[in-house]
Order: structure tokens, then C-alpha cells, then sequence
């Protein structure tokens, strides 16, 4: 039996993090790298992209910045070749990239609504399947989804929440075809509203509308993700496989 507090370390291990040039990404690769990951970074923003590999070396770590769309298929496994060609392996997939909208459904356009089931729903099935091509028994997929893929928060955010249910029902479906075949477990994480480039552009009105949801009665703050995350990314989570994990400050119970 694995000592309790090292089932959570990642040493030796390489994740991917998409959307790592802002926001979550940026957290999430800090975080893998504090628990001992050597982190390959994906997005289109490279300048920023070289600013979250600083932070992952500063712990210690090596990291990689592949600039990629991951809406194309072919850059992600682009991104995944990347990573087996610099580290020889890929044991984590954080699909994080995503991006939120607040249309309301009688003017959002067809390109709109696209563009977002694109990012948030089809980048990840396509890094997916480009990772678990590679993958070896014991990796982990973790897709990032949201509590509003389980609750209504009152605001104009059609295209978003869809796309984000779809993310649980695909984390369903590949559990059940890779786990037992692959050896590679699937689970999402269901954050609440945080401290976010997103979250910044709420008027007075959507944040306090926010904050009232959440038990804790605030937004969560930078780092109230990383424990879920590697909890899920690593050992720990061995005998854990096609679940959602909210982290909503108490959101789902209001």
C-alpha cells in the first residue's frame, strides 16, 4: 500500500494542460508541478504560454509550451507528439481550454453558439482521443466542466451550459470504454464560479446573483481547484473512474 500522503504525488509523470496560458490553466499547471509533474502547456497564446512554463520550472519541474488550437484535431496530436517526443510519455490530460458566453438564446447566432460547443465540447474529445493514443495503464483524463452543467444560475448562458453537459456525458462514455479496456480512468471536475478572466466580466448584478448560490457566500479563490485536481490526476484516485466532481462552494445544495 502506497503511504496516503505519497498516493498523491506525480513524480515521474507527464501532464498536459490545454488552455494553460491564463486563468485555471496557469493554476493547474503550478499545481501538477508542485505535486512533482513535468507539465507540456497547450494554447494558442505562446507569449503567455513561455510566462506559465516559468512558473512550472520554478518548482522544479520541466516544462513545454507547444502553441496549438486545440479546435484542430490535428494539433492535438500535434501536442501530444510534442510531449511523447520531449518527455517519452503522457500520464495526465487536463482538458481545461473552454470559453464562457452570456447571450441571451433569442440573439445568439449560429457561429456563437458553434464556437462554443467547439471549444468547451469538441477540443476535448479531440485531445482525448489524441492522449489516449499514447497513454499507458494508470493515466488520467480529467475534462473540466462546470456547475452550470448541473444547476441554473439564472443567467443568459445557453451555448455554455450545454456544452459543459455534453463534457459529463462524454467523461461517462470514455470511462466506460477505456478504463476497463485501456487502463486510463476519465472523471471531470464541476468548478463554481471563481476569481476568473470569465468571472471578471460579470456586471454587479450576475456576481451577486453568483455569490448568493454559493453556501461559502463567495467566489472561490485561485488554488481551491488544485486539490481536486490532483486528487483526481493522481494514485489517489485509483479506484475512481467516470465521475463528476463539483467544487461549487456549496452551489448545488441552494
Amino acid at each position: 500500500m502506497i503511504p496516503v500522503l505519497d498516493s498523491f504525488r506525480l513524480d515521474g509523470r507527464v501532464a498536459i494542460v490545454t488552455g494553460a496560458s491564463s486563468g485555471l490553466g496557469v493554476q493547474f499547471a503550478q499545481a501538477l508541478a508542485q505535486a512533482g509533474a513535468d507539465v507540456v502547456l497547450g494554447a494558442r497564446r505562446e507569449d503567455r504560454l513561455v510566462q506559465t512554463r516559468t512558473l512550472v520550472e520554478a518548482e522544479g519541474r520541466r516544462g513545454l509550451a507547444v502553441r496549438a488550437d486545440v479546435t484542430n484535431p490535428e494539433d492535438c496530436t500535434a501536442l501530444a507528439s510534442a510531449a511523447m517526443s520531449e518527455f517519452g510519455r503522457v500520464d495526465v490530460l487536463v482538458n481545461n481550454a473552454g470559453i464562457g458566453t452570456a447571450v441571451p438564446a433569442l440573439k445568439e447566432t449560429p457561429e456563437q453558439f458553434r464556437s462554443v460547443v467547439d471549444l468547451n465540447l469538441n477540443a476535448s474529445y479531440w485531445m482525448a482521443q489524441a492522449c489516449a493514443r499514447v497513454m499507458q495503464p494508470g493515466s488520467s483524463i480529467i475534462n473540466i466542466s462546470s456547475v452550470l452543467a448541473l444547476t441554473s444560475m439564472g443567467l443568459p448562458q445557453a451555448a455554455y451550459t450545454a456544452s459543459k453537459a455534453a463534457v459529463i456525458g462524454l467523461t461517462r462514455d470514455l470511462a466506460q470504454q477505456w478504463t476497463g479496456r485501456k487502463g486510463i480512468r476519465v472523471n471531470a471536475i464541476a468548478p463554481g464560479h471563481f476569481e476568473s478572466e470569465m468571472s471578471g466580466q460579470f456586471d454587479e448584478r450576475a456576481h451577486a446573483a453568483v455569490v448568493a448560490r454559493a453556501l461559502v457566500g463567495r467566489l472561490g479563490e485561485p488554488g481551491e481547484l488544485n486539490g481536486a485536481l490532483i486528487f483526481l490526476a493522481s494514485p489517489a484516485s485509483s479506484y475512481i473512474t467516470g465521475i463528476v466532481l463539483p467544487v461549487d462552494g456549496g452551489t448545488l445544495l441552494t
